[in-house]
């Protein structure tokens, strides 16, 4: 969705903006493509791959880049250390990266059999083995049915705690291929790769604290940017969608509409995009990732 993306941020050749999620790099390219040499990017990514990513990254066209090796959810701090207060647009294209998804040993495919470990930032303590090691049936079952809003949580709760006492002795789950074997009868016939990417997205929400992050970085968002200031953000899950619908929309998490005695919204923000922008047939077909994206605008209201 990178044109649609491109458009929502309207997109100034001078202009200062900020790719918070800089992955493989594709978004930050495209944008720089589209700066001159008044304009500035700088992108944020936790990940010490998309580190090593964007040295490669050439700028020709005289635009300034700045790459921060940090999660979003301090954006306003680091800004401010590169001298940057206020920026024209952020874009947000929330989720795991291609190249995450591709290299096993990271755990966040479940094509691969390789370490359970699904940090974003392995500079992290807390792998999803720890977490499915240390948490009894209560715990895990409440985090599968919240975070991968799984039908059957339960059940797949029950069946990972059963795994590790079945030969006798304790054992712990440290693969992704010993997960799917602890939960294989739980997974509806047909079903199977969803109900596995459920069980996978509530773990990774949970190692890398995904929601709490979103909050912040949005809520920092609105402060950063300049009045007529895009936020464009992509998600995968109605999770993502739904904080960012009702942030753009209401200014909150909850999307309660505040007005004031003349019946204007309270809000730092204003929709754009009426609904989300889904992805054309000829992308899902290309990358069938796309499938579940959503993109939504937000503007930054001028006399808030």
């Amino acid at each position: 969705m990178l044109d649609e993306a491109l458009d929502g941020l309207a997109l100034h050749p001078d202009g200062t903006y900020v790719d918070v999620t800089f992955g493989g790099g594709g978004h930050s390219r495209a944008i720089l493509e589209r700066l001159g040499e008044g304009g500035r990017l700088l992108a944020f990514d936790q990940d010490e791959d998309a580190k090593v990513e964007s040295g490669k990254l050439k700028v020709e066209n005289g635009a300034q880049f700045d790459f921060i090796n940090e999660n979003f959810r301090y954006l306003k701090s680091f800004l401010r250390l590169h001298g940057v207060r206020q920026v024209d647009g952020i874009l947000a294209d929330l989720g795991v990266s291609s190249h995450q998804f591709d290299v096993a040993e990271r755990g966040f495919s479940t094509r691969f059999d390789g370490a359970l470990d699904l940090r974003m930032d392995r500079r992290g303590e807390v792998t999803a083995s720890d977490l499915v090691n240390s948490l009894g049936e209560e715990e895990l079952a409440r985090l599968l049915k919240l975070y991968g809003e799984l039908p059957n949580a339960r059940q797949m709760a029950r069946a990972i705690v059963k795994w590790k006492v079945e030969s006798g002795e304790r054992r712990e789950i440290k693969t992704t291929g010993e997960l799917k074997e602890a939960v294989q009868r739980h997974l509806p016939r047909g079903m199977e790769n969803k109900y596995l990417a459920m069980l996978f997205q509530a773990l990774r929400i949970e190692v890398n604290g995904e929601l709490e992050a979103l909050k912040e970085m949005l809520q920092q968002a609105s402060e950063v940017l300049k009045p007529g200031g895009r936020l464009v953000v992509i998600s995968y899950h109605s999770l993502e969608d739904r904080l960012v619908k009702n942030f753009m929309r209401s200014g909150n998490f909850e999307g309660e509409v505040e007005k004031d005695f003349y019946g204007n919204v309270l809000s730092p923000m204003r929709m754009v995009s009426h609904g989300a922008v889904k992805a054309s047939e000829e992308e899902v077909a290309r990358n069938n990732r796309a499938r579940s994206a959503r993109l939504r605008v937000g503007e930054r209201v001028v006399n808030s």
